[in-house]
């Protein structure tokens, strides 16, 4: 008795280490939802406070693109932001007919705050250049979950100037690609 019981046991740990050979393999959910949070981070407040006391921004409007593999896009939507800062999007994973949406090809980016005194774009986690989806936060039998670190926007007054009109304006010589 006790011998079966131990083949059983060895068995199962033997299946057991196979299926962690094979490696991860994308979830088969049918649908995928991708979250985060909007912030505004005011450069003007103490460091603690900025880098801590970023508050969530309202209204908020966040944009997830997805692309095929010829780079065309498939699937394009936008949220709004609660009171939280929070938005959440749900994409069903089978597009244009038969076709399986990659969720690797998708990003996510900032699009606009209506915040007037927070409204500038900053590419903190890939807020304005966009966050592509990489490996899913939890997955479900109905769906993947993609957490996605804050986006911030900021102020007016920690906008960082633009390179080639401070170096023109100021007549740098780094404007010059470092000639004199």
């Amino acid at each position: 008795m006790g011998a079966v019981v131990a083949l059983i046991f060895a068995a199962s740990v033997l299946m057991g280490c196979t299926n962690l050979a094979q490696g991860y393999a994308e979830p088969a959910s049918p649908e995928i939802r991708v979250a985060g949070k909007v912030l505004c981070q005011d450069c003007t407040q103490p460091w603690n406070q900025w880098v801590i006391g970023a508050k969530p921004i309202q209204g908020s409007i966040v944009s997830i693109t997805c692309m095929d593999d010829r780079r065309r896009v498939v699937h394009y939507a936008s949220d709004v932001t609660d009171q939280y800062g929070q938005f959440d999007f749900s994409i069903k994973v089978n597009v244009c007919g038969n076709k399986k949406l990659n969720p690797k090809l998708c990003k996510a980016r900032l699009v606009s705050s209506p915040d007037s005194d927070c409204n500038v774009l900053t590419d903190f986690a890939h807020g304005q250049t966009g966050v592509s989806l990489s490996w899913p936060t939890s997955i479900l039998e109905d769906y993947a979950k993609y957490t996605l670190g804050p986006f911030y926007f900021t102020t007016q007054t920690c906008q960082k100037p633009e390179a080639s009109t401070y170096n023109s304006q100021y007549n740098n010589a780094y404007a010059n690609n470092g000639k004199y």
